[in-house]
């Protein structure tokens, strides 16, 4: 229970900094600051020379561009301002405070990774909900129906579920024209992961409702005159909704790695737009690990969304075996 609640707790707080972005962010994510390209973090300080003093960054200069290395200025250090500009938190236009760093073209990365979430966690979260209800209409439908109809369905379902689940959305996407319009990119994502993953929750589905329309609620059900479809989603659908929900857990993260590597192999989202795909292709440039590490900040992000669901998930999924 413990593990469930911290696992809450964090992808709800996750989710939270990412949409609360624009008041977060410090700098406008797509601003590029002269001279901090690969610029090293700038972390809060609260003491200066032996005095608590208000919140406050030292800012950082070049040393050697060729080698990007940078000295903290600590005979000027700049004050954080609160509430300024329609921001939280924000500093001074000439000397940008860069909480964690600037990427190859000087803009903040903790801006743009703020924003980026907001992309990357909509897509999975869209492609769950089309997903779940895609695939729980076509179970519903076949353990419901039976017969001819459901042969039909699950031949198809588990066409479809035999195919490597990356590799067949890397085909869809790559089958359509590289270059879209950014909405056009999430919902054709949203869509391509729907296609590739809606098996999923249908046979389950299809193996719950075949199930229970048999048992003697739904028997009796039938006796006091309901209609089928009534019967199906008043009586039949809720015995699922355990299973939907652990579905919609599991596919989440799946979600977010399929946006991570559309956008990183450029068959998702692209510059200027942040996503977290889109920012770990500035990780690939440098040696990250030694030269540039805050660069792996949406790697970071992504590792923690996915634990954060998977602890979240792990009661339900131990209930639901036993």
């Amino acid at each position: 229970m413990k593990a469930r609640t911290a696992g809450l707790v964090v992808l709800l707080s996750l989710a939270a900094l990412c949409a609360a972005a624009p008041l977060l962010a410090p700098h406008d994510p797509w601003r590029q600051f002269r001279g901090y390209a690969y610029a090293p973090p700038m972390l809060p300080h609260v003491w200066h020379e032996g005095a608590l003093r208000s919140p406050f960054f030292y800012p950082v200069t070049v040393v050697d561009r060729l080698q990007r290395r940078y000295a903290e200025d600590r005979e000027h250090p700049q004050p954080i301002h609160f509430f300024e500009g329609g921001r939280l938190l924000s500093s001074g236009e000439d000397r940008p405070w860069l909480l964690l760093g600037g990427d190859p073209l000087g803009r903040d990365v903790f801006a743009r990774l703020l924003t980026g979430g907001r992309l990357s966690l909509a897509v999975a979260a869209v492609a769950v909900l089309l997903t779940l209800l895609a695939g729980s209409l076509a179970g519903a439908v076949a353990g419901f129906a039976g017969g001819r109809l459901e042969r039909l369905i699950t031949a198809t379902a588990d066409f479809v579920i035999v195919l490597p689940m990356t590799y067949a959305i890397l085909t869809l996407r790559a089958s359509m024209p590289l270059f879209l319009a950014p909405s056009t990119v999430f919902w054709t994502m949203v869509v391509v992961m729907a296609v590739a993953t809606w098996p999923f929750p249908a046979r389950g589905v299809r193996a719950i409702i075949a199930a229970e329309r048999h048992k003697g609620y739904a028997e009796a059900a039938y006796a006091l005159g309901g209609s089928p479809l009534r019967i199906l989603l008043r009586h039949l659908l809720p015995a699922a909704a355990g299973h939907i929900a652990i579905q919609g857990l599991l596919l989440f993260p799946a979600y977010i790695f399929a946006e991570a590597t559309l956008s990183f192999v450029g068959l998702g989202f692209a510059e200027p737009s942040a996503s977290w795909g889109v920012m770990l292709q500035d990780a690939e440039r440098v040696s990250a690990m030694t030269e540039a590490p805050w660069l792996l900040a949406p790697a970071a992000a992504i590792v923690v969304s996915v634990l954060a669901v998977h602890m979240t998930a792990a009661r339900e999924q131990l209930l639901t075996r036993h």
